[in-house]
């Protein structure tokens, strides 16, 4: 079994490598509700309002390039990309239906942060606490689920053929654009 500092430093690419193959999602508006699975009428995900990309420069030196704000044009991050560049951080919005729920996941930890779910009733009564409880369980356990089944969809496509036949020539072509 490989010690844990020699796993994470073997293996920590996959969530760098998932960042940037949800950004090739969002960016060309594929459909994500067949590979989530869900019983919805609708589920989107969009780019929020940051995103950092990292380009290792081979020499322990790196270039890391952060883009904020929510009409922030992503050339920058396209020209990265296109030397190399990876997606180590983003912000994301996840749609269910008319709910909404935005967030930040890094790569290298696959931590979420900042997770803001759709707004709940109000607790009027000592009755209406455990509801609310539960309530607000459901809400953050549904887009750390979502995110969990598109990273083994991800990784279920990374070790197959098709990633290196279809998946990384379109993205090539994505980022050529």
């Amino acid at each position: 079994m490989l010690d844990i500092a020699v796993s994470y430093n073997k293996y920590k690419f996959l969530g760098d490598e998932f960042l940037t193959w949800i950004l090739y999602l969002v960016e060309n508006e594929i459909n994500i509700k067949p590979m989530l699975a869900m019983e919805c009428n609708t589920v989107s995900l969009k780019l929020g309002n940051s995103i950092v990309l990292e380009n290792s420069l081979g020499d322990e030196s790196s270039e890391k390039i952060t883009i904020k704000g929510d009409d922030a044009g992503l050339e920058e991050g396209t020209t990265a990309l296109r030397k190399g560049a990876v997606v180590t951080d983003m912000n994301l919005i996840f749609t269910v239906d008319e709910n909404e729920w935005r967030f930040s996941i890094k790569g290298e930890s696959m931590n979420i942060t900042g997770l803001k779910t759709p707004a709940t009733g109000k607790v009027e009564s000592q009755d209406d606490i455990e509801g609310a409880v539960l309530e607000k369980i459901e809400l953050y356990s549904i887009p750390l689920q979502a995110i969990d089944t598109l990273f083994e969809y991800f990784i279920k496509k990374r070790v197959s053929d098709q990633w290196k036949n279809i998946e990384i020539p379109a993205m090539r072509q994505w980022i050529s654009l």
